[in-house]
């Protein structure tokens, strides 16, 4: 990779992102010009662009920014703690244990949705340690960890199913969340979304180093005087903490941590001085393009923005299935 073509990688990168921003307030049942845009944000006035813009664009906005950033960093560290290129929150079952404890409070306990990003945390936790109990014989292979993943998500799909059909008269308030939508983003869940995740992206910058290390295997890791164990335990518990705030806003959205990751690889090395910085700027870019045209190619329908990621991933994932030689 040569170094000077970074600058107009990050800059064509960076003008994507600011596109995509554009996109987001400007479409939707009432699409809006550059200059209307700009005019809310000048004018003290307060009409029905503001309203559509303050009240409803920007607080989704700024969900799917942090959303996408979250699960793409939460990806690529995951990826490089199982050694293998298929893993992911949704596929490892982190996304599905974190949205079966969030839902029990959202269902259960209403009156304690103040702990719910913590709720969301812990499921995740046990997914993520369910995965490394199922999969573990004498190390880790990409094989066992699709397989465990795919066993922890049924078994918490099918826990969430029997407690929303236990629970049908509330389910229809928590529907789109079921399938990972931003329609009901609000400044509140901004609130919520912003401290979690500045700390665990925060942490992702001072993890670059172990996770370049744990990429060279167990044995070299451990010769250059690094815990093989301690590092996965650290980078798993950000990993999770990422992806569960992020389902106890919007619910599963899955594939953006694969997909991302494994793009930014292409285009930027497997260095994660730039894979995790790349990652969050391309999940953000990527999940804010996806909201966009899902709450517009069927307007005034709205589809959730889980079902337009699960469509693009799904494919991808069996490209990545079929490719990995190791399994």
């Amino acid at each position: 990779m040569q170094k000077k073509a970074y600058p107009l990688k990050y800059s064509i990168l960076i003008i994507g992102f600011f596109l995509s921003v554009f996109v987001a307030l400007s479409f939707g049942s009432v699409n809006l010009s550059i200059n209307e845009i700009v005019n809310c944000f000048k004018s003290n006035t307060y009409d029905i662009a503001n309203a559509i813009i303050f009240d409803i664009r920007l607080p989704r906005l700024i969900v799917a920014l942090f959303v996408g950033a979250n699960l793409a960093a939460s990806g690529a560290l995951l990826q490089t703690v199982m050694q293998n290129p298929l893993a992911d929150p949704g596929i490892t079952g982190v996304s599905s244990g974190a949205s079966f404890l969030a839902i029990i409070i959202i269902l259960l306990f209403p009156n304690y949705i103040g702990i719910l990003p913590i709720a969301a945390f812990l499921g995740g936790s046990l997914a993520c340690l369910l995965v490394y109990l199922l999969a573990w014989k004498n190390g880790l292979k990409p094989l066992r960890i699709v397989l465990a993943g795919v066993a922890v998500n049924a078994i918490f799909g099918g826990a969430t199913g029997i407690l929303s059909i236990l629970n049908s008269d509330k389910i229809q308030g928590v529907l789109l969340w079921t399938n990972g939508s931003m329609a009901n983003a609000s400044w509140q869940d901004v609130k919520i979304l912003i401290p979690y995740s500045l700390i665990g992206l925060t942490l992702c910058f001072f993890l670059i180093r172990p996770s370049n290390v744990l990429q060279l295997g167990e044995d070299v890791a451990s010769n250059l005087g690094y815990k093989v164990n301690h590092l996965r335990i650290l980078l798993s518990a950000v990993a999770v903490l990422l992806a569960a705030i992020s389902v106890s806003v919007v619910g599963i959205i899955g594939f953006v941590g694969l997909l991302v990751p494994h793009i930014c690889r292409i285009i930027f090395g497997s260095d994660y001085k730039h894979v995790l910085p790349t990652s969050m700027l391309t999940g953000s870019t990527l999940l804010l393009l996806g909201d966009t045209f899902a709450r517009t190619i069927a307007s005034p329908i709205e589809l959730p923005v889980g079902t337009i990621m699960a469509i693009l991933g799904g494919p991808f994932f069996l490209y990545l299935l079929r490719k990995e030689k190791k399994i």
